[in-house]
């Protein structure tokens, strides 16, 4: 029974370490990233004016990121990028072209 229990336990303690070890100790979050870059930008300043900038710094918002093209605004960016292009040549870079994420 004694070995029974110490081999649950061992089991136990195994899959617990094995669950933690695969969560990252410190995530990286917006906060942190932002207070890197200020921080960054604030080289040279000291003081009051440290501080000033780091408040304003820390509190403006992210910005915002364009808003992805329509199909449309897609094909006209395309077929501008293609010219000179002819043939199977045109063809295969209008292909790669619209089916990128953008």
């Amino acid at each position: 029974m004694k070995i029974r229990a110490t081999m649950a336990t061992l089991a136990l303690g195994v899959a617990l370490s094995v669950s933690f070890a695969a969560t990252p100790a410190f995530a990286d979050n917006s906060q942190q990233s932002k207070m890197t870059t200020c921080n960054a930008q604030a080289a040279g300043k000291k003081g009051d004016d440290r501080k000033a900038f780091m408040k304003d710094c820390l509190s403006s918002a992210p910005a915002a990121a364009a808003p992805p093209m329509t199909q449309q605004q897609k094909m006209t960016a395309c077929n501008k990028s293609a010219t000179g292009k002819k043939g199977d040549d045109r063809k295969a870079f209008m292909k790669d072209c619209l089916s990128n994420k953008s």
